[in-house]
């Protein structure tokens, strides 16, 4: 009886290490980038975009928010536009405000630009493709959601 609890003991002791990593791979959720946030992310270039999404305050038109991070810490680099990409190319983007992204900085559109959008697309709830273009970096094409200015989160972003 002493010999199969002995090998008993010995097989649980092998099989554990392998029973407890069934969850541990490369795919495992803790090693997954999560956004807390209702903006969409594109870390994919030189310059990342973060967070970014249209804030409307009336159907047809509404206000780009991101934040651009210029990853090359020896060169600035500069917001060449904002323009409506796949379905969404009859959007009218303009860009105001300051466009500079410092070497190794940022530049934050809901605080220092004035990127604006307008076109039919541009309802709370709905996801519009905008692609940013750089004169350093390449262009950067996310598919953004539209949320309503009415949300408290949102409320101080002046909207068009």
């Amino acid at each position: 009886m002493n010999v199969r609890r002995s090998i008993a003991v010995a097989a649980a002791l092998v099989a554990a290490p392998v029973m407890s990593s069934c969850g541990v791979n490369f795919d495992a959720q803790t090693d997954q980038v999560y956004n807390p946030a209702v903006g969409v992310n594109d870390r994919g270039g030189s310059v990342d975009v973060l967070n970014a999404l249209v804030v409307s305050g009336r159907p047809g038109s509404g206000r780009v928010v991101a934040t651009l991070v210029n990853n090359d810490q020896q060169h600035s680099d500069s917001l060449r536009g904002v323009a409506g990409a796949g379905q969404d190319t009859s959007l009218t983007v303009q860009v105001g405000g300051p466009t500079t992204i410092p070497a190794g900085g940022l530049l934050n559109l809901a605080t220092d630009g004035e990127v604006t959008a307008r076109g039919r697309q541009i309802l709370p709830g709905r996801f519009v493709d905008i692609t940013f273009s750089f004169d350093r970096g390449k262009a950067v094409t996310v598919q953004i959601p539209v949320v309503s200015s009415s949300d408290p989160d949102y409320a101080g972003i002046k909207t068009p």
